[in-house]
């Protein structure tokens, strides 16, 4: 199962943890694990490398984790609402495979 973990503070998303792998499908062919691959590394990239805001991302098999400040969180608001969006869709469609918390701290 792919665990999403969003982090909010003050009203904004400060980051996200991505966890494990959905086995909709084969290895290799699984489109939900595609799928959340591709929008958090969209996600990921348009905050680096389009907004150009600092991100602590750790990454490893089957795990992305991005963090930010408070400020930079109200610069990424839109795409980090739009990945939450997106995640929460996928994890109704496929409640077997993807689950997504929100943890306010």
């Amino acid at each position: 199962m792919i665990q999403a973990i969003f982090t909010v503070s003050e009203g904004y998303i400060q980051g996200f943890d991505v966890s494990g792998h959905a086995g909709y499908g084969e290895e290799g062919e699984d489109i939900l694990c595609a799928s959340v691959s591709s929008a958090v590394l969209m996600a990921a990239n348009t905050i680096t490398e389009i907004q150009h805001l600092q991100a602590d991302i750790t990454e490893h098999d089957g795990f992305l984790s991005l963090k930010l400040s408070p400020d930079e969180a109200k610069s990424a608001e839109v795409t980090l609402n739009g990945l939450l969006l997106h995640l929460n869709a996928l994890s109704q469609e496929y409640t077997q495979f993807i689950k997504v918390n929100i943890s306010e701290v």
